[in-house]
């Protein structure tokens, strides 16, 4: 049986709402701070496609008002559950805004989790849209998502994180941060997020997202900015080092 369920946020950003509505509401913009690639069709009644690997999902876009307001909504899959999104977006002074956020829909069997997940990851991605906003508006990231291996255990999976980036376990917000592997660029910054499923780095060309999927598996969803990014190679390498870090013990047998 499905669960209904809201999720409601008010944000505040130092930036237009033309600009905000460059991000919320085109696929480059999407792509430098939500999950996956995306590809909006600019009208009401339009498709709004979100692919991560090599899952896709279509949407019909409900509210087209550049740049008050931006709305789509999924369909219901065979068991109810289906997302709608909407964006308001509100001027206040010069070169500042308010973006309400409002996540609803339907949930499936394992609405508890799934649940748990957004409760954590939707304030991480608003929070993330506040980054871009501030530190990376008109330049557009390449995205990179890579899932690895079942951990099934949180603690597990946040205490590699912390020691691949060398924090402490009480790491906070403004930590400085470093992160070096084989075939991926030195990560040298700082903490920009901190809970319990999610651990995030900015740098100067970056967003960095390491994660405890509601599955229990482990994975990364980064935005990079500099200039000729290649994806494919860039996922190849994260793949790599996650599958390194997290293989049980039996992987290696």
């Amino acid at each position: 049986m499905g669960h209904r369920f809201e999720i409601a946020r008010d944000i505040e950003v130092e930036a237009t709402p033309e600009q905000i509505w460059d991000a919320i509401a085109t696929g480059p913009g999407m792509d430098s701070w939500f999950m996956g690639r995306n590809d909006i069709e600019p009208r009401e009644g339009g498709t709004a496609r979100w692919s991560i690997g090599d899952f896709t999902a279509e949407s019909e876009v409900t509210a087209w008002d550049p740049p008050k307001r931006f709305a789509f909504s999924g369909e219901p899959g065979p068991d109810g559950a289906f997302h709608r999104f909407d964006y308001r977006v509100e001027r206040h002074g010069e070169g500042r805004s308010t973006v309400r956020y409002e996540h609803t829909g339907m949930l499936g069997d394992d609405w508890e989790a799934e649940y748990e997940a957004m409760s954590q990851g939707d304030p991480m991605y608003l929070h993330k849209l506040q980054q871009y906003l501030t530190f990376f508006s008109g330049r557009y990231a390449t995205s990179v998502e890579v899932i690895g291996p079942n951990v099934g255990d949180l603690d597990v999976a946040m205490t590699g994180f912390r020691a691949a980036l060398g924090l402490a376990d009480d790491v906070s917000e403004d930590d400085p941060a470093k992160f070096e592997a084989p075939g991926i660029p030195l990560i040298d910054g700082i903490v920009d997020w901190v809970s319990p499923n999610f651990l995030g780095i900015r740098t100067s060309d970056a967003l960095y997202r390491f994660i405890y999927a509601f599955d229990g598996r482990v994975m990364v969803g980064h935005h990079l900015f500099a200039a000729g990014v290649d994806r494919s190679a860039s996922e190849r390498a994260w793949s790599s080092w996650l599958e390194r870090s997290f293989a049980s013990p039996s992987d290696g047998a």
